[in-house]
């Protein structure tokens, strides 16, 4: 596993590390009670040291979701939260799982065209463009919408978790979101490195996300490629 290295403001690897493994126990591709292998294959395989990897199962053990039991091994358990940088994020491979991150296309302060639909408490607001990965694998472009109200996003400072830098950048998270899933054709935007091109259908999802306001705060626009990604909402 390797860092983002076109995002100079992409997580730590050891957080993409703790994320992949708490979006393998979200999709069951890692169960309750469940042996990792030795830390040093782990690190091996995933491309990192050993000491970067135990500051990722160290993340998990204190959500509760990793029991280290010594001379035996790291133990998963999904006793614990879930508390994840992602875990507001659907779409996961086929197979499940998958790290997100995603290529900034563009960041724009604008006023909100008319097309839009109501959010929010003012006029404005910061367009954020991009393309999406899970691990190496284009999946979906997105658009997102932050009102004015909330602040303004610094592409500069962007990482590959939105919902992150609005915790630490503007001091708020986003505490509830509500999606509409159906089908719409590409916008005319879509890069040349997508995997559709412009028009073609794709998978849509539209999204309202809030704050601890009684207004949401943001709207956005995902089209995905059900090639290669499905949408997974669970209910626990």
């Amino acid at each position: 596993m390797s860092a983002n290295s076109r995002n100079p403001n992409a997580l730590p690897i050891y957080v993409q590390i703790s994320e992949l493994l708490i979006r393998d126990i979200a999709a069951g591709r890692l169960i309750d009670g469940e042996r990792l292998p030795p830390e040093r294959d782990m690190a091996s395989n995933l491309n990192v040291s050993v000491g970067t990897l135990r500051k990722s199962l160290a993340e998990l053990e204190k959500k509760g979701m990793l029991e280290r039991i010594q001379g035996s091994g790291n133990y998963i358990r999904e006793t614990g939260t879930q508390n994840s940088v992602y875990a507001m994020f659907r779409l996961e491979l086929p197979e499940g799982g998958g790290l997100p991150r995603a290529d900034i296309l563009s960041v724009d302060h604008l006023k909100k065209p008319a097309k839009l639909p109501k959010f929010g408490l003012s006029d404005s607001g910061s367009r954020v463009r991009r393309m999406r990965y899970l691990n190496d694998t284009i999946i979906a472009v997105e658009e997102i919408w932050l009102d004015e109200s909330a602040g303004t996003i610094d592409q500069n400072l962007l990482s590959d978790s939105l919902y992150r830098y609005y915790q630490q950048q503007l001091g708020f998270w986003i505490t509830r979101a509500e999606d509409r899933v159906s089908v719409s054709a590409l916008p005319d935007w879509t890069p040349e490195g997508f995997t559709k091109p412009a028009g073609q259908a794709a998978g849509y999802i539209e999204r309202f996300s809030w704050s601890e306001k009684a207004e949401p705060i943001e709207f956005s626009k995902t089209w995905f490629d059900s090639d290669r990604a499905t949408y997974v909402q669970r209910l626990k």
